[in-house]
């Protein structure tokens, strides 16, 4: 769930309307991460959207951005020091995002065309 969400709302160029970006920065989300050696699934769920993405570090993979801005996309996760970062290649330039654990709390970095979201969960209790 988060705690505290930061930065701004994407431009148009993002894809995201504006009606989205208002009941996005409203949701409560829950966000859980299953690992299996190399194979990570991540599932985000809030009352309003769920969306799953299931990858294996270091692999290409197309992705099907359903629900969120529903784009097809090659996708490629990899590890930068302690983040897990995907690079999303498609219609959007520098576009994707990047996990990463600190102070026991869970951040995520959505990033596209220049435009950044940040948001940071905490371990629910």
């Amino acid at each position: 769930m988060p705690i505290r969400t930061q930065g701004r709302r994407l431009s148009t160029s993002s894809g995201v309307s504006p009606c989205l970006q208002k009941i996005a920065l409203k949701l409560k989300l829950k966000k859980v991460i299953e690992q299996q050696g190399d194979h990570y699934v991540i599932k985000t769920s809030s009352t309003f959207r769920n969306y799953n993405i299931s990858f294996s570090v270091g692999q290409e993979f197309k992705e099907f951005t359903k629900g969120l801005d529903n784009r097809h996309v090659m996708s490629l996760v990899t590890w930068q020091g302690n983040k897990l970062v995907c690079e999303q290649i498609g219609e959007k330039k520098t576009r994707g995002w990047a996990h990463w654990i600190e102070d026991d709390k869970l951040h995520l970095e959505l990033y596209c065309e220049g435009q950044v979201c940040k948001q940071v969960f905490k371990k629910h209790e």
